[in-house]
């Protein structure tokens, strides 16, 4: 995979599986420009505010004139139905759904030939834990706004969307039960979700498009029920 003299965007990069994205898109020769919250070398701004994403994409073009690979990876607010309110359920939609609208629409006169935007949605997009509302929310968005993206870029940019599961973004190693739940045996950890990035970024997954990928050690295809294969309901 040459990603030599490509351009890529990476919300939310200075932390996490963001940073993991972007350093992987470094070591492989690419110009990477990461906007996130925290400060640091890199583009510092909230992708909830309008006029942060105008100025950033100005910068970015002004800069590049182009732009190839846009992953769209910010996290957003995680707050349940007891605890959030209206503003913090609009604030999460804003960073984890209409930013990475509308950084597709601030882009998309200016991706270059074989482009490509990855969303990181969730497995959480297919099922949820109590009091989790406002993350859910945005990552079912993100998930369906891939496919339209998708259709709507078609011939010019390909879309596709990955849903991790349980990360650990310490590469934390984990041993007994919390890793043998996982029909793949252990608990995921950033590298598994940039290299999966990396590869829908590539010629090699030039028939990809509209594609949600779910990176979760199997979790989801799990069924799980009281009694059965050591799992026990405690109440």
């Amino acid at each position: 995979m040459d990603f030599k003299d490509k351009i890529v965007i990476v919300t939310g990069g200075a932390q996490g599986i963001g940073r993991c994205i972007a350093e992987e898109f470094q070591k492989a020769g690419t110009t990477v420009c990461v906007i996130d919250k925290q400060q640091g070398n890199h583009f510092v701004g909230d992708i909830a505010d309008k006029r942060t994403l105008e100025r950033f994409a100005n910068e970015v073009i002004g800069q590049y004139s182009h732009v190839d690979y846009l992953i769209n990876n910010a996290l957003p607010l995680m707050k349940g139905i007891d605890e959030c309110s209206y503003e913090e359920f609009q604030y999460a939609l804003s960073v984890g759904v209409t930013a990475p609208f509308y950084l597709a629409k601030l882009f998309a006169p200016h991706f270059a030939e074989g482009a490509a935007i990855v969303n990181i949605s969730s497995s959480r997009d297919r099922m949820s834990q109590p009091q989790t509302e406002s993350y859910t929310a945005a990552k079912g968005g993100i998930a369906a706004l891939t496919h339209a993206l998708a259709v709507s870029l078609a011939g010019k940019v390909r879309v596709n969307s990955i849903s991790p599961g349980w990360i650990d973004t310490n590469y934390k190693v984990y041993e007994g039960p919390d890793a043998i739940q996982q029909p793949a045996g252990r608990v995921g950890n950033p590298l598994d979700i940039a290299n999966m990035v990396l590869y829908l970024c590539s010629d090699k997954a030039g028939f990809i498009t509209g594609e949600n990928i779910c990176i979760d050690g199997g979790m989801t295809r799990q069924m799980i029920y009281h009694g059965d294969n050591g799992w026990t309901l405690e109440q």
